[in-house]
């Protein structure tokens, strides 16, 4: 019986592997998407647009548009979507980061069934003061050079003063 199990755990977890559920690094939040071909049985193909924030570097947030294939098969999650991406990268508060690295992966999101993945990863141009942020996709014998980039310049982040009344401020100038 406990090896019935411990098979039916394994199962599971390695499904769950394949689709990317416990791969990813950051998850997407669905922003909204919009439809690009009609598709007669399953979904429309559409482009869809994620947001996610750096798991390692506070105030930057980023957003992803890519397209998702629909008809039947990519109803079923068994469709491969294409390697078209877009990334836009923003501060959005102040930065801070530790410890990085150069080509990290602070994103994924399985593009297919088997082996497919789309990849963002981040590298800091040190001499510029620079975040970059690199959209590709990958497939286990053959990737695509599609790819798109985002840089995020590391500025001060001032905190925004509150408004002063104009009875605050005729007080202060007597």
């Amino acid at each position: 019986m406990l090896s019935l199990i411990k098979g039916k755990w394994f199962v599971v977890a390695t499904a769950m592997l394949v689709w990317g559920g416990l791969g990813s690094v950051s998850h997407g939040e669905e922003i909204g998407s919009v439809d690009t071909a009609f598709k007669m049985l399953g979904p429309d193909d559409k482009i869809v647009i994620e947001a996610f924030d750096d798991p390692k570097v506070a105030g930057v947030s980023c957003h992803l548009s890519r397209a998702k294939t629909g008809g039947i098969k990519g109803g079923v999650g068994l469709a491969e979507d294409t390697a078209d991406a877009s990334i836009a990268c923003r501060q959005i508060g102040a930065i801070k980061f530790g410890d990085i690295k150069d080509g990290e992966e602070v994103f994924s999101k399985s593009t297919s069934i088997l082996f497919k993945k789309m990849r963002i990863v981040r590298f800091f141009d040190r001499k510029r003061n620079v975040l970059v942020y690199l959209v590709y996709s990958d497939k286990l014998i053959d990737g695509s050079p599609k790819n798109s980039i985002s840089s995020v310049p590391i500025m001060p982040w001032h905190q925004e003063k509150a408004p002063e009344s104009k009875s605050e401020a005729k007080t202060e100038s007597k």
